[in-house]
Protein backbone atom coordinates (compact mmCIF):
# COMPACT_ATOMS: atom_id res chain seq x y z
CA UNK A 1 0.00 0.00 0.00
CA UNK A 2 1.48 3.10 -0.77
CA UNK A 3 2.01 6.09 1.72
CA UNK A 4 -0.90 8.87 0.88
CA UNK A 5 0.14 11.22 3.52
CA UNK A 6 0.04 14.70 2.32
CA UNK A 7 -1.54 14.22 -0.79
CA UNK A 8 -4.46 15.61 -1.53
CA UNK A 9 -7.29 13.29 -4.06
CA UNK A 10 -10.12 14.82 -5.87
CA UNK A 11 -12.70 11.44 -6.47
CA UNK A 12 -15.05 12.62 -9.22
CA UNK A 13 -17.77 9.98 -8.64
CA UNK A 14 -20.89 10.13 -11.78
CA UNK A 15 -24.98 9.50 -9.61
CA UNK A 16 -25.68 7.18 -12.68
CA UNK A 17 -26.03 3.90 -10.95
CA UNK A 18 -25.20 5.37 -7.45
CA UNK A 19 -25.66 1.85 -5.65
CA UNK A 20 -22.47 1.34 -7.42
CA UNK A 21 -20.69 4.12 -7.68
CA UNK A 22 -21.16 5.09 -4.16
CA UNK A 23 -19.57 1.84 -3.09
CA UNK A 24 -16.86 2.52 -5.59
CA UNK A 25 -16.51 5.76 -3.76
CA UNK A 26 -16.31 4.07 -0.65
CA UNK A 27 -13.90 1.70 -1.59
CA UNK A 28 -11.95 4.53 -2.46
CA UNK A 29 -12.26 6.06 1.06
CA UNK A 30 -11.19 3.45 2.37
CA UNK A 31 -8.53 2.71 0.36
CA UNK A 32 -7.41 6.46 0.59
CA UNK A 33 -7.64 5.92 4.56
CA UNK A 34 -5.72 3.06 4.90
CA UNK A 35 -2.80 4.40 2.94
CA UNK A 36 -2.51 7.26 5.56
CA UNK A 37 -4.41 9.53 3.62
CA UNK A 38 -6.02 13.28 5.90
CA UNK A 39 -10.19 12.54 5.42
CA UNK A 40 -9.87 16.04 4.70
CA UNK A 41 -7.29 15.74 2.07
CA UNK A 42 -10.07 13.72 -0.22
CA UNK A 43 -12.78 15.76 -1.92
CA UNK A 44 -15.11 14.00 -3.34
CA UNK A 45 -17.20 15.84 -6.28
CA UNK A 46 -20.29 14.38 -7.95
CA UNK A 47 -21.44 14.70 -11.79
CA UNK A 48 -24.86 13.19 -13.60
CA UNK A 49 -23.30 10.93 -15.34
CA UNK A 50 -19.89 8.80 -16.55
CA UNK A 51 -19.79 11.11 -19.99
CA UNK A 52 -19.12 14.44 -17.24
CA UNK A 53 -16.11 12.33 -15.09
CA UNK A 54 -13.32 14.10 -18.36
CA UNK A 55 -14.28 17.53 -17.94
CA UNK A 56 -14.69 17.65 -13.97
CA UNK A 57 -11.41 15.48 -13.21
CA UNK A 58 -9.79 17.95 -15.78
CA UNK A 59 -11.05 21.41 -14.34
CA UNK A 60 -9.92 19.95 -10.88
CA UNK A 61 -6.46 18.71 -11.69
CA UNK A 62 -6.09 22.39 -13.46
CA UNK A 63 -7.24 23.88 -9.67
CA UNK A 64 -3.82 23.23 -8.46
CA UNK A 65 -5.34 21.65 -5.43
CA UNK A 66 -4.89 18.08 -6.30
CA UNK A 67 -1.94 15.82 -6.22
CA UNK A 68 -4.40 13.18 -7.93
CA UNK A 69 -8.15 12.57 -9.42
CA UNK A 70 -9.73 9.56 -9.36
CA UNK A 71 -13.07 9.05 -11.37
CA UNK A 72 -15.28 6.35 -10.29
CA UNK A 73 -18.50 5.74 -12.90
CA UNK A 74 -20.31 2.72 -14.20
CA UNK A 75 -21.51 2.02 -17.70
CA UNK A 76 -23.64 -1.77 -18.10
CA UNK A 77 -24.01 -2.55 -21.49
CA UNK A 78 -27.19 -2.63 -23.31
CA UNK A 79 -29.10 -3.25 -26.47
CA UNK A 80 -27.71 -0.48 -28.69
CA UNK A 81 -24.34 0.85 -29.44
CA UNK A 82 -24.66 3.88 -26.54
CA UNK A 83 -22.47 1.66 -24.17
CA UNK A 84 -19.77 1.50 -26.33
CA UNK A 85 -19.67 5.42 -27.34
CA UNK A 86 -19.60 6.25 -23.42
CA UNK A 87 -17.47 4.02 -22.50
CA UNK A 88 -14.69 4.78 -25.44
CA UNK A 89 -15.33 8.30 -24.84
CA UNK A 90 -14.98 8.47 -21.15
CA UNK A 91 -11.70 6.29 -21.47
CA UNK A 92 -9.88 8.72 -23.99
CA UNK A 93 -11.36 11.93 -21.94
CA UNK A 94 -9.96 10.72 -18.34
CA UNK A 95 -6.23 10.06 -20.64
CA UNK A 96 -6.58 13.30 -21.96
CA UNK A 97 -7.36 15.11 -19.23
CA UNK A 98 -4.41 13.34 -17.35
CA UNK A 99 -2.17 13.83 -20.13
CA UNK A 100 -2.67 17.75 -20.86
CA UNK A 101 -2.62 18.79 -16.93
CA UNK A 102 0.00 16.55 -16.05
CA UNK A 103 -2.16 15.07 -12.95
CA UNK A 104 -2.63 11.95 -12.72
CA UNK A 105 -6.59 10.83 -13.30
CA UNK A 106 -7.02 7.34 -12.38
CA UNK A 107 -9.62 5.26 -14.10
CA UNK A 108 -11.92 3.72 -11.87
CA UNK A 109 -15.19 3.10 -14.34
CA UNK A 110 -16.44 -0.13 -14.50
CA UNK A 111 -17.54 -1.23 -18.15
CA UNK A 112 -20.12 -4.10 -17.37
CA UNK A 113 -22.60 -6.51 -18.68
CA UNK A 114 -24.89 -6.36 -16.15
CA UNK A 115 -25.36 -4.16 -13.15
CA UNK A 116 -24.95 -7.62 -11.20
CA UNK A 117 -21.55 -7.88 -12.27
CA UNK A 118 -20.69 -3.65 -11.47
CA UNK A 119 -21.81 -4.44 -8.14
CA UNK A 120 -19.76 -7.83 -8.04
CA UNK A 121 -16.61 -4.93 -8.77
CA UNK A 122 -17.89 -2.87 -6.25
CA UNK A 123 -17.46 -4.78 -3.27
CA UNK A 124 -15.72 -3.87 0.12
CA UNK A 125 -12.25 -4.15 0.43
CA UNK A 126 -8.77 -4.37 -1.42
CA UNK A 127 -11.36 -6.10 -4.68
CA UNK A 128 -13.53 -2.82 -5.12
CA UNK A 129 -12.27 -1.34 -8.32
CA UNK A 130 -12.83 2.32 -6.56
CA UNK A 131 -10.12 1.35 -4.25
CA UNK A 132 -8.09 -0.45 -6.72
CA UNK A 133 -8.05 3.44 -8.88
CA UNK A 134 -7.30 5.02 -5.28
CA UNK A 135 -4.09 3.12 -5.23
CA UNK A 136 -2.89 3.53 -8.74
CA UNK A 137 -3.57 7.24 -8.11
CA UNK A 138 -1.66 7.79 -5.20
CA UNK A 139 1.09 5.59 -6.66
CA UNK A 140 1.16 7.73 -9.21
CA UNK A 141 1.12 10.58 -7.61
CA UNK A 142 4.34 9.60 -5.66
CA UNK A 143 6.26 8.94 -9.38
CA UNK A 144 5.29 12.45 -10.46
CA UNK A 145 6.62 13.79 -7.24
CA UNK A 146 9.56 12.19 -7.03
CA UNK A 147 9.99 12.93 -10.59
CA UNK A 148 9.52 16.45 -10.89
CA UNK A 149 12.19 16.46 -7.58
CA UNK A 150 14.34 14.54 -10.03
CA UNK A 151 14.47 11.76 -7.14
CA UNK A 152 16.26 8.75 -8.70
CA UNK A 153 13.96 6.00 -9.04
CA UNK A 154 15.69 2.72 -9.09
CA UNK A 155 14.60 -0.34 -10.57
CA UNK A 156 11.87 -1.55 -8.29
CA UNK A 157 10.53 2.40 -7.39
Amino acid sequence: MPDARGLRVALVVSRYHQDVTDRLRDGARAALAEAGADDAAVEALAVPGTFELPLAARQAAETGRFDAVVCLGCVVKGETPHFEFIASAVAHGITAASAETGIPVAFGVLTTNTLEEALARAGDGPSNKGWEAAVAAVELALVCRRLLRGDPMGAGG
